[in-house]
């Protein structure tokens, strides 16, 4: 299960998510010729990657923020890019776009400690946009809790489509997220769940403030939990309307 389409096109083009798609698409096409060479992979990563024992060490601190530019293969790029495809043009449209960039960063170094604090002797490299991505999904749930999502599920051959609202989707995924970072052995690698949900609550509280700005409580009753692009006004404007107030 995971999403494929958003509801809920911005008012003003995203040129910043567009901007990080490109940049990691670029970057990872830049090393994507050595990815079947070990040796030279694990020299790579081991400059650029995020390893928690040499940052703890104040080795490499330049790592907090280059990893979030690299990922291990195809399909890492492939789900990272997606996310940030579907959920990140609505919090740049509130935020702007300097505000957003400056958002989506201070996401990814937050995701990184809340991973160093998890394992601060970990010698694994840690790659990929998904703790920066998982703030910007936190701030994402904040703001509009009741966007719809649309979801892809896969049941051996059934393939279905529902749409959800974001709170359900964004719930269950932070829910995971901190299930196996509880259950899973650090030690091991594989997923950084520690990242994604570090990432994700430094995301819905740096957007606190905006929350708190468009009117908190108000913003949501305002809008129905639905970014405030054209159409979503346009929906509101219609349930405010006599003809919809009568068939009560």
């Amino acid at each position: 299960m995971f999403p494929i389409r958003d509801h809920n096109p911005s008012g003003r083009t995203p040129y910043v998510v567009y901007a990080l798609l490109a940049l990691n698409i670029g970057i990872f096409l830049s090393y994507q010729s050595i990815m079947d060479d070990a040796r030279l992979l694990n020299a790579f990563f081991n400059d650029w990657a995020l390893i928690p024992d040499e940052v703890i060490k104040g080795q490499d601190v330049h790592s907090v923020v280059t990893s979030m530019f690299l990922h291990g293969g195809w399909l890492h790029l492939a789900g990272n890019m997606l996310f940030l495809w579907i959920f990140g043009d609505n919090l740049e449209d509130e935020m702007g776009h300097g505000g957003f960039l400056v958002f989506y960063l201070l996401s990814g170094v937050g995701a990184a400690a809340a991973q160093i604090a998890a394992d601060p002797a970990s010698p694994i490299p840690m790659v990929g946009a998904s703790g920066a991505i998982a703030g910007v999904m936190g701030g994402y749930l904040l703001l509009f809790p009741k966007a719809r999502i649309d979801i892809l599920l896969i049941l051996i051959i059934i393939f279905r489509i529902f749409t959800v609202p974001a709170w359900l989707l964004l719930g269950l995924w932070f829910g995971l997220q901190l299930v196996n970072g509880l259950t899973a052995d650090a030690s091991d690698g594989g997923v950084a769940h520690w990242a994604h949900a570090g990432g994700f609550i430094v995301g819905a509280v740096l957007a606190i403030p905006l929350w708190l700005r468009r009117g908190a409580r108000t913003f949501w009753h305002r809008t129905e939990g639905h970014p405030p692009h054209p159409d979503a006004t346009y929906r509101l404007n219609r349930s405010s309307a006599p003809t919809v107030r009568r068939r009560k």
